[in-house]
């Protein structure tokens, strides 16, 4: 035990400043069983770090331990956890829980038979903690920690404390909460360093953020797609390659069949692929209003622009743009196709088109316009950037 609090304290004493994650003022922390789920890479281990640190502290109620750690392939987690309790421990912080063979199982009699304590663990997005997991059903309050926002990686690199905005607020107040902010800052200096290296927050380590983002991305695929979805290690390059040919061929709709003839497999097969990887947040499927899976997309997207720039040899604009509105509207809201190119319906009623200045359009009044390089706004004129104030 004594092994796990020095690691605990020596993580908390070098823990780097870093931005105040929204989803730490969302989560509500009196719940006695969390889970907070999160693609790779995203900062997760950080995040219950800074919770432990902001919290509690050094002090010894609260505990981080880590599956990875061999100890656990001899011991279980419910003897560790009662050793624990009974010098007085009362929040476990539980990372990388799917290491276990039976994780929900284990987390579920930790549960039952230590009342006193408090589990918050994380685990991978392509982990389902309620609709394939009756053990924890009705128990667990489910979060998501996502990569870093415009805002978040503004506030960051300029030193600020902005706030978020609802969809409602940037539509309603537009031009004041775009002058608020131009007081403050001026996005457009930063916004094209976000899209390509600011969804991850490794990019403030000193290393080669493109290498460091592919080996992140084959981590996700080798460990959270094969080892929770239990796919056979031999189909690992057939997803490797499905998603490369899905990042080539840009924001479109797939051809299934063309790609199931590639990659050599079934129409079906590849479907499921594809869900995997969104389930995986390697990519997004936008569909059309009233569709959803098992259906084919009408389009697929990279899940957010520093992927795109990892994986592409040429880029085309429009795609990044319409990249990063998806993106950041992805979080609390439903994004479906619209009617023409560059056009997305949000919650099934709201209708915008994702374009650059310099393209001229006929201008509908009933569509709002997303405008990239642009920090002009009236009603229905919104800087691009601003949908990075979302959270």
């Amino acid at each position: 035990m004594e092994s796990f609090y020095r690691t605990h304290n020596y993580l908390i004493e070098h823990l780097p400043p870093l931005v105040h994650r929204e989803l730490m003022d969302e989560i509500r922390w009196e719940d006695r069983l969390i889970g907070i789920k999160g693609t790779r890479g995203v900062g997760k281990t950080t995040f219950l770090l800074q919770y432990a640190k902001e919290k509690f502290g050094l002090d010894r109620s609260c505990l981080y331990i880590n599956m990875n750690h061999f100890y656990f392939t001899e011991h279980s987690l419910e003897d560790f956890a009662g050793a624990f309790v009974r010098q007085g421990g009362k929040v476990l912080l539980i990372d990388q829980v799917f290491k276990l063979p039976h994780w929900s199982k284990d987390i579920r009699t930790c549960y039952d038979k230590y009342p006193t304590l408090k589990i918050i663990f994380t685990g991978s997005s392509v982990m389902r903690l309620k609709d394939e997991n009756f053990d924890l059903n009705g128990i667990v309050a489910s979060y998501n920690l996502r990569g870093f926002s415009f805002r978040e990686f503004l506030n960051l690199q300029a030193g600020l404390e902005l706030p978020s905005y609802s969809l409602e607020e940037i539509l309603s107040r537009t031009e004041e909460i775009t002058a608020n902010i131009l007081k403050h800052v001026d996005p457009l200096q930063y916004f094209k360093d976000y899209m390509h290296h600011g969804f991850y927050p490794f990019f403030l380590e000193k290393r080669n953020y493109s290498e460091n983002l592919l080996k992140n991305m084959n981590m996700i695929i080798e460990v959270d797609v094969l080892l929770i979805k239990q796919i056979e290690l031999k189909y690992l390059s057939k997803i490797k390659k499905l998603l490369y040919l899905l990042a080539q061929n840009g924001v479109a709709a797939p051809n299934v069949s063309q790609l199931a003839t590639a990659i050599k497999t079934s129409r079906a097969t590849v479907m499921n692929y594809i869900k995997y990887l969104a389930d995986a947040r390697l990519i997004n499927m936008v569909y059309k209003e009233g569709e959803d899976f098992p259906k084919k997309p009408a389009k697929v997207l990279l899940h957010n622009t520093s992927l795109m720039y990892c994986m592409h040899h040429q880029i085309e604009e429009q795609d990044v743009l319409e990249t990063y509105f998806v993106n950041a509207l992805w979080k609390d809201h439903k994004v479906d196709k619209g009617e023409k190119d560059g056009t997305y319906l949000v919650d099934q009623e709201i209708s915008f088109k994702v374009c650059s200045p310099q393209k001229k359009i006929k201008r509908n009044p009933h569509i709002y316009y997303a405008i990239y390089d642009s920090n002009i706004s009236n009603r229905q004129q919104i800087p691009l950037w601003l949908f990075g104030f979302l959270y």
